[in-house]
């Protein structure tokens, strides 16, 4: 009995420990004051300031265009290539399997500076397309990952068959394959999304002047006091939330629709 209370104990110590500076930030970004530590009431002028503030602006829209963008060309580049991996001959499969996990596995400010001699070794203008192809970068890794899940569960016969009923090979791809991994094509670009959203060591390295992301932007306020942070924090936190909420629940809800319908055809 003991021995339970204290895992509860300790599990919500853990949650606040956890959580407690999350909560900490909403709160006081609803401050009427500059303070950090005193609440002296509730006011939504640092919100008022953050959307009247261009750099921050400026770096939400970049965020959320490089995040979107990413997002979706890495989705179509992590799904060919996690069906055309799962068609592969099995030593193929386990070497690109492997290298594609590498830039998960390899620290963030390793591949920050690898990308940054890369652009420099090509002589790329460190901007919004260098931004934008890292991004691209790290986030495919991910899509593959939650994909090929998925693939495996497949009856591999499934596009052959198709094909033998007419289909060409994209048609298999598109009208077969594709909906039965979709549960797994919507994970990954939703994780994608979260990650370039969230990313801020490899953004650092590679993106120039006039071209920032809201880590940065937080990054470079905070060696200043100034609380539209909390807002802007605030924002982030809730588009991520959103985005994690949505990660889960809408794959679940595909499965459950095909379980319903597949339950159906064997009724019928």
């Amino acid at each position: 009995m003991k021995m339970k209370l204290h895992r509860k104990i300790f599990m919500i110590a853990l949650l606040i420990f956890f959580y407690a500076p999350i909560l900490y930030i909403i709160i006081f970004s609803f401050n009427d004051s500059r303070s950090l530590t005193n609440l002296s009431g509730f006011s939504l002028q640092w919100y008022e300031k953050m959307f009247h503030d261009d750099t921050m602006m400026g770096s939400v829209f970049y965020t959320i265009l490089i995040a979107v963008l990413a997002t979706v060309i890495s989705t179509i580049i992590g799904t060919i290539t996690a069906i055309g991996l799962s068609k592969s001959r099995r030593l193929i499969r386990n070497l690109v399997e492997q290298v594609n996990e590498l830039p998960i596995m390899n620290p963030e400010i390793v591949t920050a500076i690898g990308l940054l001699m890369f652009f420099s070794a090509l002589h790329m203008k460190k901007g919004f397309l260098t931004l934008l192809a890292a991004h691209i970068m790290f986030c495919i890794p991910y899509v593959i990952l939650s994909i090929n899940p998925k693939l495996r569960s497949l009856n591999p016969n499934l596009a052959d068959a198709a094909m033998d009923l007419g289909a060409t090979p994209w048609q298999a791809m598109i009208k077969v394959i594709v909906p039965q991994i979709m549960p797994g094509i919507i994970s990954g670009a939703l994780i994608a999304f979260t990650m370039s959203f969230d990313d801020f060591i490899i953004s650092y390295f590679v993106t120039g002047n006039g071209v920032s992301n809201i880590s940065i932007t937080v990054y470079t306020m905070s060696k200043r006091v100034n609380p539209s942070i909390n807002a802007l924090s605030t924002l982030i936190i809730i588009i991520l939330t959103v985005v994690l909420l949505l990660a889960n629940i809408i794959p679940a809800l595909i499965d459950k629709k095909n379980k319903t319908q597949k339950n159906k055809e064997m009724y019928e």
